[in-house]
């Protein structure tokens, strides 16, 4: 099998303006809807119609955030424009995040990150959607994991930012708790996002989104949202053993994209992460000079990492790749679809000056890493 391996990208877009981070925390051409389930009312903004039977595109935020300012920088992005044309787009607020959220009343009981995950079925009945590929970022991308888990058909695919697998120990329970005596909320949440390097230099981005955790979101709302995260299970995935069935082991069945950037304080967790997944399904993509919030801050990259990973899932073969030289795919199998035979590939990216490496033999997979330099 061919490796993915230091793969140039180059942006070619501002980072964060004034007029860039307004536009982070609005919605175009969207419908909301207020969606029961099993355990409590969830608010999901639809973006666009769902094409034929292709996925839906399904978002999921992380603590301290909304669908808004997790999640618009990117799909706002004008190259992101040519895959919101083939898939729509389903945002999920966690309970209690949305814009304009009330408080939830005394002794109210928020659901765990298990049911958080229970809850998302719900949304695709409601909204008759079949299937769908995840997007989802720190605590989202736990839940996304979760019902991905739990739910394997309805699953076809998952990019996860900055995912952690793990339960926290009680170390760091003991952490959190005193950090909890010392430190308000806000702080917290922003240690979760950046690193202490990002929060030392307190650029742009950053008194952006400390104002809006600050301000924008309810605070105790957040607060119930941040201890349910905390006390999250381990995911208890376990990388297959090769030669051997993926039955026999908890892991996720679908292809998946990990993304980290190379300063964000996630970047254990998703190695760990990547350490336990199936090596033949799994791409690791390190983003070099990102930190916490790489949607955020480059969001061209994502985007062309992410077109090329629906690619490699057999969707958009046409779409056009800007800042990648040249592309080869190779087509490992046909499964029929609503929109005609499809064909699902694995993409391979040669970029011009890049060392190449050798087939891996197939009898011992490893893991697809594209190393992200800008």
């Amino acid at each position: 099998m061919d490796e993915l391996h230091d793969v140039q990208l180059t942006e070619i877009k501002p980072l964060l303006t004034e007029k860039s981070a307004a536009q982070n925390f609005q919605d175009i051409d969207c419908q909301e809807h207020d969606i029961e389930t099993p355990h409590g009312v969830l608010h999901v903004t639809m973006r666009g119609s769902p094409k034929g039977n292709r996925p839906v595109i399904l978002t999921y935020h992380d603590i301290g955030l909304n669908h808004k300012s997790c999640f618009n920088a990117l799909f706002n992005f004008e190259d992101m424009q040519e895959i919101t044309h083939h898939f729509a787009v389903c945002h999920v607020d966690a309970p209690g995040q949305q814009e304009g959220a009330p408080p939830f009343p005394s002794g109210y009981q928020y659901p765990s990150m298990d049911e958080l995950a229970e809850m998302l079925p719900a949304v695709l009945t409601h909204l008759n959607l079949r299937s769908v590929i995840g997007i989802g970022v720190g605590a989202g991308a736990y839940i996304l994991a979760k019902f991905a888990l739990d739910q394997p058909e309805l699953v076809e695919g998952l990019m996860l930012i900055n995912v952690d697998p793990c339960a926290k120990g009680w170390i760091d329970w003991a952490a959190t708790k005193l950090s909890g005596w010392t430190s308000n909320l806000v702080d917290i949440v922003m240690t979760h996002h950046f690193s202490h390097d990002e929060l030392q230099a307190d650029q742009e981005i950053i008194q952006t989104y400390r104002l809006h955790i600050a301000q924008d979101i309810n605070p105790d709302n957040l607060s119930l949202f941040v201890n349910s995260y905390n006390s999250r299970r381990d995911l208890d995935i376990e990388r297959p053993v090769p030669g051997m069935s993926e039955d026999t082991v908890d892991t996720l069945k679908c292809p998946v994209l990990l993304v980290v950037g190379d300063s964000s304080p996630a970047v254990e967790a998703v190695v760990e992460c990547n350490a336990r997944l199936n090596p033949t399904r799994t791409t690791l993509l390190k983003m070099a000079d990102c930190g916490g919030l790489p949607q955020v801050v480059q969001p061209g990259k994502l985007t062309e990492a992410f077109k090329y990973f629906v690619q490699g899932m057999g969707y958009m073969p046409t779409a056009s790749m800007t800042r990648l030289a040249r592309s080869r795919t190779h087509s490992a199998s046909s499964v029929g679809s609503g929109d005609g035979a499809k064909s699902r590939s694995h993409t391979n990216t040669h970029i011009d000056g890049m060392a190449t490496t050798p087939e891996a033999d197939d009898s011992s997979p490893t893991p697809r890493t594209m190393e992200v330099s800008c």
